[in-house]
């Protein structure tokens, strides 16, 4: 990819010094946006710390771009506040902001070279050409690209084209850089690689970064804070691994990653599905009142054993039928229906009014590691020990 651009950190050091702690580069509160009837955006709220990137992940007509616009100055908010390094910005033009931004696709100029990209915005700012060039010639160490210099966009690579769009950003030293799906054009194996390039730089120059996306993956990895948006509202927000292992609601659960969902009712220090033959799991909150609840858990909380004994797991789920088998290489999926009866210990009287179907329809998904798959091997109709490393009750 025409040099690795974690190796040129030493001139990005010269560039721009960090300080001594973060600070919050940016602070977003209480912004709405409505289009016409609309309401797009509903109260959201979040900041950036200085050298921090915080990733913006929901579905399709979440508002995401909605608040990257907003932030940029290419829309105004009906009610709320931003603050750039203290500055109140909401009521500025895009331009009076210095905030870079990386669109999906890259807007390069044809006609200009990949050094001429990277100077463009110097230059129509005024700067002296030997300013110009100093900037160009650090920056081009910076992504790898020196021997790219006389290019066209054409005549490089898609990651190339995404490097050089971020070098042109960074070119007259934003305050905050914005990227709207930057990454979704590219083929996938580019697309990693190009990313951790991406994320060492940033933190490296400490600039605050804010990342539009739709890819778990991506928002995983690029993410020192996740804000998952639903419908204009922001759902959660927090550290990539916060969010995934404590969802705060099935929406965050069920988007961010596979969750099983299962509804059941609480009573005396058990859960009961409404099968209530099927499951019989402790929990120790017991100065909770009986109410219907919801169990979640990630496939990977799911542990397999034998059926002629329990999984070495503190709640055990029941007794299960694999109902289908997928490799994926690394791991291994299994859809799995869990079966009436699975609980033979004692039990308190659990009914909680979940109608008069005891039959058991629930089907779980687990995954296993590949060396799990070895030691115990599970095919289509194979007999399972089913229990939870563990769940979180909603």
């Amino acid at each position: 990819m025409g040099g690795e651009m974690v190796a040129s950190f030493h001139d990005a050091q010269a560039w721009t010094e960090p300080e001594p702690q973060a600070r919050q580069s940016i602070i977003v509160r209480g912004l709405s946006k409505w289009f016409g009837s609309e309401q797009v955006l509903d109260d959201i709220s979040f900041s950036i710390a200085e050298g921090e990137s915080l990733v913006l992940l929901g579905p399709s007509g979440s508002g995401k771009s909605t608040t990257l616009r907003l932030i940029a100055g290419l829309e105004t908010p009906e009610t709320g506040e931003i603050f750039l390094r203290g500055k109140r910005i909401e009521h500025l033009r895009a331009r009076e902001r210095n905030i870079g931004v990386i669109f999906q696709n890259y807007a390069l100029f044809p006609r200009m070279t990949v050094a001429e990209n990277i100077s463009f915005g110097l230059r129509i700012r005024k700067w002296r050409k030997k300013k110009r060039e100093e900037v160009v010639g650090r920056l081009l160490g910076l992504i790898g690209l020196q021997e790219q210099r006389d290019k066209f966009p054409s005549q490089i690579s898609g990651g190339q084209q995404q490097r050089v769009a971020i070098a042109r950003a960074l070119a007259y030293e934003p305050d905050l850089l914005l990227f709207d799906e930057s990454f979704s054009a590219l083929d996938p194996q580019t697309r990693t690689g190009l990313r951790r390039e991406i994320r060492a730089l940033l933190r490296k120059l400490r600039i605050p970064a804010l990342f539009i996306t739709h890819d778990q993956e991506e928002a995983m990895e690029m993410g020192d804070q996740i804000a998952i948006l639903n419908r204009g509202r922001l759902e959660q927000l927090g550290a990539p691994d916060e969010v995934y292992n404590d969802p705060q609601t099935e929406f965050v659960a069920t988007f961010l990653g596979a969750a099983n969902v299962v509804e059941g009712c609480w009573r005396d220090g058990f859960i009961a599905l409404d099968c209530d033959q099927c499951l019989r799991a402790s929990r120790p909150e017991s100065q909770m009142t009986p109410d219907r609840i919801k169990m979640i858990f990630r496939p990977e909380d799911v542990t397999l054993g034998a059926p002629t004994g329990l999984v070495e797991t503190p709640h055990h789920l029941g007794r299960g039928e694999v109902v289908d088998v997928s490799f994926t290489g690394a791991t291994e999926s299994l859809m799995i229906k869990i079966l009436p009866r699975g609980y033979t210990g004692p039990l308190p009287d659990l009914h909680c009014n979940s109608g008069s179907d005891k039959s058991c329809n629930l089907l779980i998904k687990a995954i296993r590691s590949k060396w799990e798959a070895k030691k115990l091997r599970l095919t289509t109709g194979s007999a399972v020990s089913v229990g939870l490393r563990l769940y979180k009750i909603l």
